[in-house]
């Protein structure tokens, strides 16, 4: 994101602060992509099976965060989210963007909660994006 779009956006105010949203781990093998469908500045990526949100197109703008089923996205604000706004960032640099709802896995559900997702079943490779 330019600056001149920081200023617009208020990421800007004296000193840089930026905040964003980020994709956790509940969105993996869930990966629903309600948020995809309202996110205003399309800033969504999509991996094998989960998305994440590139901190610096994010807006700050919250409208994604109560579409998400799984309740797997969450302001950077919340504590212990310092691995997931990194996840968020690296894979965001790697994936393709997605900007288009499409299907959750059939099994997504069943998915919903599960702990310990992130070191059982991460995926670093890349999803189909638009």
């Amino acid at each position: 994101m330019t600056l001149a779009k920081k200023l617009a956006s208020g990421k800007v105010a004296g000193e840089i602060t930026l905040m964003t949203y980020v994709v956790t781990e509940n969105c993996i093998k869930c990966k629903y992509m309600d948020c995809v469908e309202v996110c205003p500045v399309d800033c969504f990526y999509e991996g094998e099976n989960m998305l994440v949100i590139h901190p610096d197109e994010c807006i700050d703008c919250g409208v994604c965060e109560p579409e998400c089923p799984a309740n797997a996205i969450k302001p950077d604000t919340e504590e212990n989210l310092e691995q997931w706004l990194q996840l968020n960032a690296e894979m965001a640099q790697n994936w393709p963007n997605i900007t288009i709802k499409r299907e959750p896995p059939s099994d997504a559900k069943e998915w919903d909660g599960k702990p310990a997702k992130f070191e059982q079943f991460f995926s670093p490779e890349a999803g189909e994006g638009d």
